[in-house]
């Protein structure tokens, strides 16, 4: 009986203990009375504000998050993904159905770093709920707040033109918030001008006071009695402050040196609660002293289960068998091999806990080489072909990103390179490894064995900024250049026979001419060339001459010889000498070739369309095929984006549009031949445990290895590892897992430390369609009214706005009384009733008056994006304010970013403005890119001479395009890396001064080294600028005005733009004198014998 007591309470303690483990990565809380609410893994959980078992309110695909107690604790606001979008909902505080309130379609899915649109940050003194959200914004930085009745019905604005995190004073008349919307950036100890300050802003008189004076950022404001508190790292760890209104003084309240104190949230009563190293803590104002909460989570882990998914839409590579009978794919870390019609698909690794890609199939079919990390380190691995035994490690020791094996004619060898510029030949037998080429600049690619495996021809960039050609000669253990080193070139492919290398080398210099000034672009500039390997190798491209030929008389056989055994051939030693001399021109015209390779009698590449920024291409890519007796070229398919060869070089492979993959004869009747090889079969079961695991993992390495300082800034990176891999057994959902590498990241006090994507099983997004309009409640007839129709460009695709194209006759002022037949009441968010309706016409029904009678139906297309006509909307207001300040002579631009949309508005706006006698050049919220220098160059253009003509008195400049007036470039805390960059340079070329905010400061550029097993991204930040004096310069801190101009509530609340006010007043300066061309010269007389 004791026994039997013992056992059964020792089995009742083992079950309070699993009951109450501690969980962590508990997000967002709120604290009201005795109850706390969060968010785990993506749903919402309620405790007791001491402690214990949470007791769960949301389960859904969706995140919910931000959740918020109403001031009398019988609700819950919060952010949710119930249709796809997030969303502003409601629900009873205990657990409940909840109520959609808010439309309007959020944007995104939004990076990590941007968080969420829609995000609930509380409750007014008067019951509404407010929320941050991006509907009225063109920029994502750029957010406002709004609040919205628990009842449902229209959205309505706070004043505040620009706003992120907030809190009510107790009487509601005024709001301590931050301008600044940035609390997801993962940039720890940050001093750039984007860092958040904190205001007080008074709603009846819209003054707003300053009240935090340090560099880095303040955030999370709470409002208790007479103190404001929040949290900022200014001693290098978030920390609790307490301003007093009483006396303006600022007290650090908590000395954590370990963990940032995370997303605070008050009761407003004297409670705050937060997360600390992914638990919650509840702070007592009065007592000063915080209580960190033992709480575990009963979640289901349905996240965390083993699941079979398909991975046909996360092929990362792929190949074919010897003979083209299998194709072999990487997809979702796993190695597969699949039929091309008939059979079995295997899945030869089968581990969520290693990320196995580049697979190569060796010539004699036996063995299929690939890269995986299982170790912790990516090597090289080979598995039998139909996974008959275990895979075998090749290589070791080798820390470093590794690319593709490629295996030698006789598969006993595989050569392959890693990211740190250095070329390997391994033994597979012996494993024994052989470095056998490096670069001090770039990547070497493009690597692969000569027939009889001799020789490795690869590309390597040179120390002139140019790719060429080498040949390692294995008898030698030396590499020879074989191209010119003033031509680039690369992408070589070796002659079944032997006798000779074919490569891609750009040496056509024809260029295109620009339309808007007068100047060059190069395109298609690259030949395929033919490299003959020994002076005694025949032209590949002989003379054509159809002479007779008459075949010589051959005397009778004498008997029957005996068969003699045929000598194995010797391989082709290759003359180097004179070498780069030999190459001869394929009989092609000059194009964009890539992917180069041959079998007999034919080269095989893919031809893609010129790039250009911003717009679709005028063509598809197209796999082509070039038969070398013929001299003709074929085209196998188009689209057709890329390709493999089968080892004996009889069958491709290649990708078309949708991801669909083709199987092909290589040759010039390929086309006929056409397979669809189908990828549905690619299943496999994921362990999101382990892959969890391993992303960590490799976001860690890939920082290891990419980032642009060996030192890491100064950190421990090992020890920062272990820091954050203690959270990942708490992972619920891969959300959890991006916080944690974005955490991990961002010790390294670097911006652009991104994470991104991932396998978040989102639900699918509901289309709302929009009217490029704003409506407003009419209180008085429970109807909404349109209040602001945004004007278009409508001959542009992206500046379309609906209701301003022809034949659409709708008004401002005019009452919605309903859309596709269905009554509008404001009882209801308006854009309720455009809820997926995105995909066809949209009949609004107006009028007026509030009636019926007498109405007309309007029929529209709409659009699902507003953000762009806002945009245009802005900057035409900026023109036409800028023309009429100064009598239209001065021009105004606006470069939104450093992509696409930055070139285009630069081309469409520059050029017309030249005639102006002064100009302001605006990056403000400039997004960031990477032609910041295109622009710069132009601006920069200076007159060197005058050309003038019969009949042309004005003249014009030497050379063509150049801007002549004084520029003013006005910046502000959110223009951002590219948009960094510029102003910085403007102010080094001389152009003018800077007017405005201190920049972001984010200058390290990233890159993409290859997407995360489940399709993530992390981004590292690799490129460093510095200044002539080579100094690095701008990274976290900014690029400063010459003249400071801040836009303060009052005064845009007002219609006024103080930075742009000051940027023409300094151009208007210099127009006491404007630059003016010289008169046109007398007509010379040459008649003077």
């Amino acid at each position: 009986m004791l026994l039997r007591y013992a056992i059964t309470l020792t089995f009742c303690l083992l079950l309070s203990a699993t009951a109450f483990t501690q969980t962590k990565l508990l997000r967002f809380p709120d604290i009201h009375g005795d109850r706390v609410v969060f968010s785990y893994g993506g749903d919402l959980w309620s405790a007791s504000a001491s402690g214990g078992t949470a007791v769960r309110l949301t389960a859904h695909p969706g995140v919910e998050t931000f959740p918020k107690y109403s001031p009398d604790g019988r609700w819950v606001a919060f952010t949710g993904q119930y249709d796809g979008d997030e969303q502003v909902y409601v629900m009873p505080a205990g657990g409940g159905e909840p109520r959609q309130l808010t439309f309007y379609p959020s944007r995104g899915p939004l990076a990590p770093r941007w968080g969420y649109d829609n995000q609930v940050y509380g409750w007014t003194k008067d019951g509404r709920i407010f929320f941050r959200s991006l509907r009225d914004s063109w920029s994502l930085p750029i957010a406002r707040l709004y609040t919205v009745s628990p009842e449902g019905g229209p959205v309505e604005p706070l004043p505040m033109p620009e706003a992120g995190s907030g809190d009510f004073s107790p009487d509601g008349g005024k709001m301590v918030y931050s301008p600044q919307s940035r609390d997801f950036r993962p940039e720890k100890r940050y001093g750039g001008g984007q860092a958040n300050r904190l205001y007080i802003y008074d709603i009846a008189t819209a003054d707003a006071k300053l009240i935090s004076d340090n560099p880095r950022a303040n955030r999370d404001a709470m409002w208790i009695g007479n103190s404001i508190y929040y949290t900022s790292d200014k001693d290098g760890k978030f920390n609790l402050y307490s301003y007093e209104n009483a006396n303006g003084r600022t007290t650090q309240v908590t000395r954590n040196r370990d963990w940032d104190i995370r997303w605070p949230s008050s009761d407003n009563q004297g409670k705050i609660v937060w997360e600390r190293d992914g638990e919650l803590e509840v702070f007592d104002v009065a007592a000063k002293r915080a209580n960190k909460l033992s709480i575990s989570v009963p979640n289901d882990g349905v996240n965390r289960r083993k699941r079979q998914v398909s991975v046909a839409n996360l092929v990362s590579s792929y190949g074919l068998s010897p003979k083209g009978e299998r194709a072999v794919f990487a997809a979702r870390g796993d190695i597969f091999t699949a039929p091309i019609e008939r059979g079995a698909v295997r899945n030869l690794t089968n581990s969520s806990g290693a990320h196995d890609k580049l697979p190569a199939w060796s010539p004699d079919g036996r063995t299929i080489a690939y890269i995986s990390d299982q170790t912790g380190e990516e090597e090289v691995w080979v598995v039998p072909h139909d996974g008959s035994g275990p895979a075998t490690q090749i290589t070791t020791g080798l820390k470093a990103q590794k690319y593709a094996p490629f295996w030698s004619e006789d598969s006993k060898k595989l050569v392959f390179s890693d990211k740190n510029a250095r070329l390997f030949v391994v033994d597979v037998a012996t494993k024994q490894t052989q470095q056998i080429a490096n670069a001090a600049n770039g990547l070497i690619f493009n690597y692969s064995w000569s027939p009889k495996g001799n020789y490795v021809a690869y590309t390597r960039q040179t120390e002139n900024g140019l790719s060429s050609v080498f040949i390692w000669s294995a008898a030698e253990n030396k590499s020879y250049r074989v191209t010119p080193e003033m031509f680039g070139a690369g992408n070589a492919a070796w002659d079944p026979s032997g006798d000779y290398l074919y490569f891609i080398s750009q040496r056509e210099f024809a260029p295109q001419i620009s339309q808007s000034e007068f100047n060059f672009a190069t395109n298609r500039m690259a030949h395929i060339y033919s490299l003959a390997l020994r002076k005694d190798v025949k032209h590949p491209f002989p003379f054509q001459d159809d002479e007779v030929t008459i075949a010589a008389e051959r005397p009778a056989p004498q008997g029957t010889p005996s068969p003699a055994a045929s000598p194995a051939a010797k391989p082709k030693a290759i003359d180097f000498d004179g070498i780069e001399g030999r190459a001869v021109k394929v009989p092609l015209p000059a194009d964009n070739y890539n992917g180069l390779s041959a079998n007999r009698g034919n080269l095989i590449y893919v031809v893609t369309p010129p790039f250009y920024y911003g717009r679709q291409a005028e063509s598809q890519p197209s796999l082509r095929i070039f038969s070398m007796k013929d001299r003709r070229e074929t085209t196998l398919l188009s689209p057709g984006f890329g390709y493999a060869l089968s080892a004996d070089g009889t069958k491709l492979m290649s990708t078309s549009t949708g991801g669909s993959y083709n199987l092909l004869d290589a040759n010039p009747q390929g086309e006929r031949s056409r397979k669809s090889v189908s990828a549905t079969g690619l299943v496999t079961e994921v362990d999101p445990v382990a892959e969890w695991n391993q992303i960590f993992n490799e976001a860690w390495r890939r920082y290891r290895d990419w980032f642009y300082v060996e030192n890491m800034h100064g950190f421990d990176w090992e020890r920062i590892r272990e820091d954050y891999r203690k959270w990942l057994p708490h992972v619920a959902h891969r959300a959890d897992l991006n916080y944690i590498i974005a955490e991990m990241s961002s010790e390294l006090t670097v911006q652009h430390a991104y994470i991104d994507g991932g396998d978040m099983s989102l639900p699918p997004r509901i289309a709302v369609a929009l009217a490029g309009a704003r409506f407003e409640a009419d209180k008085a007839s429970g109807r909404y009214k349109i209040a602001k129709i945004f004007g278009g460009h409508n001959e542009e695709d992206i500046y379309r706005s609906p209701l301003t194209e022809v034949g659409v006759d709708a008004r401002v002022g005019d009452y919605v009384l309903a859309v596709n037949g269905v009554e509008v009441k404001t009882d209801r968010d308006v854009y309720a009733y455009f809820r997926g309706k995105a995909n066809g016409a949209v009949t609004l029904t107006l009028n007026s008056t509030p009636s019926m009678q007498g109405a007309r139906q309007v029929t529209f297309r709409p659009i699902t994006n507003e953000s762009d006509l806002i945009y245009l909307n802005w900057i035409e207001a900026n023109r036409k304010r800028v023309s009429e300040m100064t009598g239209g002579r001065v021009g105004y631009i606006h470069i939104p970013d450093m992509g696409a949309a930055g070139i285009r508005e630069f081309i469409k706006w520059y050029y017309p403005q030249l005639d102006k006698e002064g100009l302001v050049v605006d990056v403000r919220a400039n997004g960031g890119g990477n032609v910041s220098r295109m622009l710069i160059e132009r601006l920069r253009r200076r007159m060197l001479g005058v050309n003038f003509r019969r009949g042309d008195d004005d003249g014009s400049t030497w050379p063509d395009a150049v801007f002549r007036g004084p520029m003013v470039a006005l910046l502000n805390e959110n223009s951002a890396s590219d948009g960094d960059i510029f102003p910085y340079m403007f102010r080094e070329a001389g152009l003018g001064p800077l007017i405005g905010k201190r920049s972001w400061g984010g200058v390290v550029g990233i890159t993409n080294r290859g997407n995360l097993i489940d399709g993530g991204v992390v981004n590292v930040p690799e490129f460093a600028l510095a200044n002539t004096k080579g100094e690095y310069i701008i990274e976290g801190y900014g690029v400063d005005p010459d003249i400071e101009v801040d836009n303060d509530p009052r005064s845009v609340i007002a219609g006024r733009d103080p930075q742009l006010e000051r940027g023409v007043q300094e151009v208007m300066k210099k127009l006491t004198s404007p630059v003016k061309l010289p008169a046109r010269p007398a007509d010379p007389n040459r008649n003077k014998n």
